[in-house]
C-alpha cells in the first residue's frame, strides 16, 4: 500500500499534466501504481481525491505566507505578503499548473479553489489595502483589478524555459529565486502604490 504523501504526490503530477478530465481513473491508477478502485476505495471518488491532493499542496503554501506584523508599515506586510507568495510558487510548479487548467473553467472544483485558498490570500492582503486606500496611499480597484494586477506576475517565477530564453542564467540559485520573488514584488507593490522612487511607499 503506498504511501499517503506518495500518493498524492503523484495525484498532483497527474492532474497538472493532464487536467482533471483527462485525468481518468484508470490512468490515475496507473500512475500511483494500485488497484483501478484504490481512488475510490480510499477516497470515494475522483474529486474527493482533487480535493485531498489540492489540500496537501496548497495547504503548504497556505501555512507559509507570513502573518501581518502590526510594528510595520502596511505597505511593508503587503510587499512581505507578494514577496512569500511568488517565493512559494517557485517550489510549487506543479500547483501552478494545475491552477492554469482550473482557474478558466466554471466549475465546483474553481468554486472550491476560490472558498479555501484563493479567497484566503485574498482577506490577508484586504486590511493592509483598505488602509492604504483609506489614507490615499492607493488608488481604490474593484477586487478582480487587484487580483490580476498581483497574481499574473507569478508566471516569472515558473516559466523558466521562456526565462531562459530571455537571459535567465542557469543554474539559477535560491539566493537568485528569492532575488526575483522580491523584484517582483516590489514592482507590483510600487505600481499599485503609483511609486517607483527610493523612499516612496
Amino acid at each position: 500500500m503506498p504511501e499517503e504523501g506518495s500518493v498524492l504526490l503523484r495525484g498532483l503530477e497527474a492532474f497538472a499534466e493532464l487536467g482533471y478530465d483527462r485525468a481518468s481513473a484508470r490512468e490515475l491508477a496507473r500512475r500511483l501504481g494500485v488497484s483501478h478502485n484504490f481512488i475510490n476505495d480510499r477516497y470515494g471518488s475522483k474529486a474527493a481525491f482533487w480535493r485531498a491532493v489540492v489540500d496537501s499542496a496548497m495547504g503548504v503554501q497556505l501555512a507559509s505566507l507570513p502573518e501581518r506584523d502590526p510594528s510595520v508599515d502596511d505597505a511593508e506586510n503587503l510587499r512581505r505578503l507578494i514577496t512569500d507568495f511568488y517565493r512559494g510558487a517557485a517550489g510549487a510548479p506543479l500547483v501552478a499548473r494545475l491552477l492554469v487548467d482550473e482557474l478558466n473553467q466554471d466549475t465546483e472544483r474553481l468554486d472550491y479553489l476560490y472558498d479555501h485558498y484563493i479567497s484566503v490570500v485574498l482577506r490577508s492582503m484586504t486590511s493592509s489595502i483598505e488602509r492604504l486606500v483609506a489614507a490615499g496611499r492607493m488608488a481604490p480597484l474593484p477586487m478582480d483589478v487587484l487580483f490580476f494586477a498581483i497574481i499574473p506576475p507569478v508566471s516569472g517565477m515558473l516559466d523558466v524555459p521562456l526565462a531562459r530564453r530571455l537571459g535567465r542564467p542557469e543554474p539559477y540559485s535560491p539566493e537568485q529565486i528569492a532575488a526575483t520573488a522580491e523584484a517582483l514584488a516590489a514592482l507590483v507593490l510600487n505600481g499599485l502604490l503609483g511609486t517607483g522612487r527610493k523612499g516612496d511607499a
